[in-house]
């Protein structure tokens, strides 16, 4: 079974407040579903069209399971605490076996 990928890109963050809730919340809950955070804070280069702007990358077993996680009452809590904080791209990417 292909493990799964979240890649969050943050474009802009418009309330630190709001994320540093949303962060509280969301490791926790990402953590009891399984996740396994590989990369996190600013880029050391970014090229093409890229943002020198927070990116996250964070593993799971399956798609499933990443799915579920974002689907959870823990993470739905951490993105009701983060409102419209910020503007990023989250995406959910399965690995290739």
């Amino acid at each position: 079974m292909a493990k799964a990928y979240w890649i969050s890109a943050y474009q802009s963050i418009h309330d630190e407040k709001a994320l540093a809730a949303y962060v509280k919340l969301a490791g926790p809950a990402l953590l009891a579903a399984g996740a396994r955070f590989l990369a996190r804070g600013l880029p050391a280069r970014v090229y093409e069209h890229g943002i020198a702007q927070r990116t996250v990358l964070i593993e799971f077993d399956s798609l499933a399971q990443a799915i579920a996680a974002h689907e959870s009452p823990g993470y739905q809590q951490a993105l009701r605490a983060l409102g419209n904080g910020v503007d990023r791209d989250l995406r959910i990417v399965e690995g290739v076996e």
